[in-house]
């Protein structure tokens, strides 16, 4: 067998697909005995020119399962990026003394990380947060044989196979069936129709720097003027307050009455004085 593989630039298809597709399609699919060498030498010698074998070999195979996943939407060479870095971690772990070919102990990682990116990229609002919502997600997918909403059978019949309630499967086909609206108006979309998109109405004041800046400077001159009137109250209203409001977790008033060997009620009362003066110097200095 030639040594003279593509460059390791093939692991990335770029911006010319159908380019990388040819490219990786001329790399000589290895023989079980080329297999199995390359293998020992990686395993064994951690050799990274039989790694980098391994994997140029199976970029083909990378093409053809990402290309199972063309109807999410996505772009074909983000598929195949993702698929290749499943590739990559499968011959990384790659075990010849187990007797198995390459491509069919890869397939599980690159289906795997191609999953991720569709789970990740497909709808901004996430559509499939646990493990059985994943398992769910893609299975539904393949199971709904038409654009149609399912019927009450339809339903039962996936939530029976799946073995999930089918309110979960209603659930989870209602996800499927939502859209996702651009932000921006799409380039050379008519005037009156870029108007309704969200980028028109959906304004946040609370980014405005002049906004930011003035919500600031209130919070911080608030807080000085809080220290200022809490540093004119004797010790055990100081405690009593920060003890009370300031502390996590906050104490109780049986707890305090414990400490300064007092009834509850005149813990009550202190916090409530204290409460009032306070107010009174900070409405004091706001005139002032």
């Amino acid at each position: 067998m030639s040594n003279s593989l593509q460059p390791v630039g093939l692991l990335s298809p770029g911006h010319d697909l159908n380019a990388y597709i040819q490219a990786v399609n001329t790399v000589p699919v290895l023989s079980v005995e080329e297999e199995r060498e390359l293998g020992f030498r990686l395993y064994d010698d951690n050799d990274l020119e039989a790694a980098r074998r391994l994997v140029m070999s199976h970029l083909r195979f990378v093409v053809h399962i990402a290309r199972g996943y063309s109807g999410y939407g996505l772009p074909q060479a983000d598929l195949i990026q993702e698929g290749n870095v499943g590739l990559m971690k499968a011959v990384k772990r790659f075990d010849p003394n187990q007797g198995v070919r390459l491509v069919s102990f890869a397939v599980h990682w690159i289906k795997a990380e191609i999953h991720e990116f569709v789970l990740r990229n497909w709808r901004i609002v996430k559509i499939a947060t646990t493990k059985a919502q994943r398992k769910l997600f893609f299975n539904l997918r393949g199971a709904k044989k038409r654009l149609a909403w399912l019927n009450s059978d339809e339903v039962e019949a996936i939530a029976k196979d799946l073995d999930v309630k089918p309110e979960v499967v209603r659930e989870m086909e209602g996800r499927l069936s939502a859209y996702d609206a651009g932000f921006d108006a799409s380039p050379g979309e008519e005037e009156e129709q870029g108007y309704q998109a969200p980028v028109h109405y959906l304004d946040d004041a609370s980014f405005d720097p002049a906004t930011q800046l003035e919500d600031s400077d209130w919070e911080e001159d608030s807080t000085q003027r809080l220290q200022s009137a809490m540093a004119k109250l004797d010790e055990r209203s100081q405690d009593i307050l920060r003890r009370r409001w300031l502390a996590e977790p906050k104490a109780t008033l049986h707890e305090l009455a414990d400490i300064y060997g007092v009834s509850a009620e005149r813990i009550r009362q202190l916090e409530k004085n204290a409460m009032k003066k306070i107010k009174q110097q900070i409405g004091d200095a706001l005139v002032a």
